[in-house]
């Protein structure tokens, strides 16, 4: 049986150092070959909030896709999370599951995450851990992704992260 290949995008504007670190030992305890990209801080988008810290992580897993989506709300959960029926509001951590190999479904959620296209702070650190990557529909390398968004439209910064 071989194992998927799961990229997950990480974000945090509470406490967010320690949820950030946080992010990385429970994804380590989930899944294997755990590898994150630089984090990187940028403005709440959607709403007025403190800004975010975010990464992407790239795991492999025997898990399906439900089984992933499940794993990531719980350790949102364990993490403080609390789901309110506002999309876009401040939170301790956000998992999301970006891709799943190169599968492209509806169903049991939106894969791969419509955000990679649009959101520089899921884009630039895809770019920067998996840049020869390919997106599963636009079939093109999340580098040659990076390097054609409009870098104008939201304003993102490398940070220096310790994770110890």
């Amino acid at each position: 049986m071989s194992k998927h290949v799961i990229l997950i995008s990480i974000g945090s504007n509470i406490d967010r150092e320690h949820y950030t670190r946080r992010s990385l030992l429970a994804l380590k305890q989930h899944f294997d070959d755990v590898s994150v990209s630089s984090v990187y801080e940028s403005e709440a988008v959607g709403f007025n909030g403190s800004p975010f810290y975010n990464l992407v992580a790239r795991a492999t897993t025997l898990m399906d896709i439900e089984s992933v989506c499940s794993t990531l709300k719980t350790i949102e959960k364990d993490n403080g999370r609390v789901h309110s029926d506002k999309k876009f509001c401040a939170r301790t951590l956000d998992l999301d599951l970006l891709t799943y190999d190169s599968k492209v479904t509806t169903q049991p959620i939106v894969l791969p995450r419509e955000e990679i296209c649009y959101n520089a702070f899921v884009l630039w650190p895809l770019a920067e851990l998996v840049p020869n990557e390919r997106h599963p529909e636009i079939q093109k390398t999340y580098a040659q992704m990076w390097d054609a968004f409009d870098k104008q439209k939201q304003q993102l910064r490398p940070i220096d992260f310790t994770w110890s």
